[in-house]
């Protein structure tokens, strides 16, 4: 009676046959995907056309090549094997590969090209992450953290002064205060209502700072009648300064509109409570781009305003006005959470 091999035993010796007569190609070099944290790498991952791809680490799986980029914070992705230099990479490696530091004769050098470092920092500092899957984004100047049904949101903040003149720059037009003056209204915006309506107590608010790429888009002066207790002194759109204090204040609600009183400055980091005034606290993000504002206790429901405190005698009268009320509709022109998803190439020019 004659005997056949089992099914099983022949797929794996086909399996075995194909892969040792498979091109050397696939199986000549592989980088471990999981980089070692202590010794981080950064490799040029040659492509066909004269480009490159910053990466890890990669690994080659069949006829695909997958890595985890170095300028897309450590999103692994993936590319056909048949759109990389192989051959290049390599010479790459061999090129920029660490001395054994066992051998006293061989100097070490960076484990990162300090350049690329700075690159790679600034471009992650532009657009930090605030919530999970939701980053702050390049174009906007002023947004506030959100939440709606469950959802963390970035709602922009327009800066507001009394004519409605709304954008999103950052202006500054300081009006000097009266310490000892009795407070009196200094900022008037119309209607009873702000645009942008929040729906949490403790929101968090983001003022990009620093970015000379936005230019002065303020309307004309804002004049108030402060009695001679308030006068303004200049326009200037280079506000931002993360020296600055900032307040949240509470609007007094009248008939078409919403009013923003004086306060005492000098009582502000004493710990004796003003009413209607929220201090907060301030934090600059690394790479010195966004200034992390939080209020320092709940915001009951109402309308408020965020306001700059220049100095001890001087404020913004520019403010970000906005309202708390958890069961408004949704907000326009929000930011969503955006999961990491693998991203098309951004091809590098050769070199």
């Amino acid at each position: 009676m004659s005997r056949r091999p089992h099914t099983s035993k022949i797929l794996a010796a086909a399996l075995l046959l194909t892969l040792g007569q498979a091109p050397a190609l696939y199986s000549q070099h592989t980088t471990a995907l999981q980089p070692d944290a202590n010794t981080p790498h950064r490799i040029h991952l040659i492509l066909k056309d004269g480009g490159y791809q910053i990466v890890m680490s990669y690994k080659i799986v069949g006829n695909v090549v997958h890595y985890i980029s170095a300028e897309r914070g450590g999103a692994e992705e993936e590319i056909p094997l048949s759109l990389v230099d192989l051959e290049a990479t390599k010479r790459w490696e061999k090129q920029h590969a660490q001395p054994d530091p066992a051998d006293p004769n061989n100097p070490q050098p960076s484990a990162i090209d300090p350049e690329l470092l700075k690159e790679e920092a600034d471009r992650a500092a532009l657009t930090p992450e605030v919530a999970k899957d939701l980053r702050l984004p390049e174009e906007n100047s002023t947004l506030a953290l959100d939440t709606f049904r469950g959802t963390p949101e970035l709602v922009p903040l327009a800066q507001t002064d009394s004519d409605l003149n709304r954008n999103t720059a950052h202006n500054l037009l300081k009006a000097a205060v009266n310490p000892l003056a009795a407070a009196h209204p200094i900022v008037t915006l119309k209607g009873e209502g702000s645009p942008v309506q929040l729906h949490v107590k403790d929101p968090v608010l983001y003022i990009r700072i620093g970015d000379e790429s936005v230019g002065n888009t303020a309307g004309a002066p804002l004049t108030v009648d402060t009695h001679g207790a308030t006068s303004r002194i200049q326009n200037d759109p280079a506000g931002g300064s993360p020296a600055s204090r900032y307040v949240v204040v509470r609007a007094d609600v009248r008939k078409g509109a919403r009013v923003i009183d004086s306060f005492r400055i000098p009582l502000l980091g004493t710990g004796r409570r003003q009413e209607d005034v929220v201090e907060t606290t301030t934090e600059l993000l690394p790479g010195g781009h966004w200034l992390k504002i939080t209020p320092k206790e709940p915001l009951d429901f109402g309308e408020f305003a965020l306001m700059e405190v220049i100095s001890d005698k001087a404020v913004n009268l520019g403010v970000w006005d906005f309202g708390v009320h958890p069961v408004s509709p949704e907000n326009r022109d929000i930011i969503k959470p955006e999961p990491r998803h693998r991203t098309t190439l951004e091809r590098h020019g050769p070199s």
